[in-house]
């Protein structure tokens, strides 16, 4: 197994203005909502009042989707670069061997993107996930090729209400792949193909970091082994 993912794009990210102290916290495409709360319990009893600060997106919903497809008898999964400006932006990096390109911002990751106004349904999330598809990865998928993988799952509660809906879908590995990209963070993205098993064992190691793309890859390994072995029950 290969525990060295190929080299990122190395993009980097230069800060041109920092104008927090000139902005309100509920005025960005984030906001944060700075609350006092108060918990009641279901004996009657009332907590102490406590500050609670909440992260809220204008599109608070996303879908993210494995595409794969067997190539010489090997089970082959689809991944990107992403940006992501965050850890980029951290300079209290704990010593540790974080993959490369991490504390520059760049991560190994399977297609997403966030979900719009009019998708907050299952067609129109299977919609979202052939249009990232697309942006992303270059490829157009039929939308009956797109299925659900297990149920969706809060990422970072305590923080954002953001929930993520996985899909899947096997494609054809030798469709040409011509990523458009959508925002000046996709620009350069890097499109590549590796073995299920690979990719499972950068989990393993480290290597592949990001959480929704490891969630979806344990998934999709769990769902396939058990389609064999419902196939090879008499």
């Amino acid at each position: 197994m290969s525990h060295s993912p190929p080299p990122l794009p190395a993009i980097r990210l230069e800060v041109t203005e920092d104008y927090t102290a000139q902005s309100r916290p509920d005025e960005g495409y984030l906001r944060v909502r700075r609350r006092k709360m108060r918990a009641h319990h279901a004996d009657g009893s009332t907590g102490d009042t406590f500050r609670y600060d909440v992260v809220e997106r204008w599109n608070q919903d996303a879908v993210a989707i494995v595409l794969h497809f067997v190539r010489d008898g090997e089970r082959r999964v689809i991944l990107r670069s992403a940006v992501r400006p965050p850890l980029a932006m951290r300079n209290d990096w704990i010593e540790s061997p974080f993959p490369d390109g991490v504390t520059r911002g760049e991560l190994w990751e399977i297609p997403a993107g966030l979900v719009e106004k009019d998708e907050r349904d299952l067609r129109g999330l299977v919609g979202c996930a052939v249009r990232e598809t697309e942006e992303e990865v270059g490829l157009v998928i039929a939308v009956d090729t797109v299925r659900p993988l297990g149920g969706p799952f809060f990422p970072s509660a305590g923080i954002v209400g953001e929930c993520v809906f996985l899909f899947e879908a096997e494609i054809d590995g030798d469709a040409p792949r011509d990523p458009e990209g959508d925002g000046a963070l996709e620009k350069g993205a890097r499109v590549i193909d590796v073995p299920l098993a690979v990719a499972l064992s950068w989990c393993d190691d480290g290597a592949l970091p990001d959480g929704k793309t490891e969630i979806a890859l344990r998934r999709l390994a769990s769902k396939l082994h058990d389609k064999e072995r419902a196939g090879a029950r008499p």
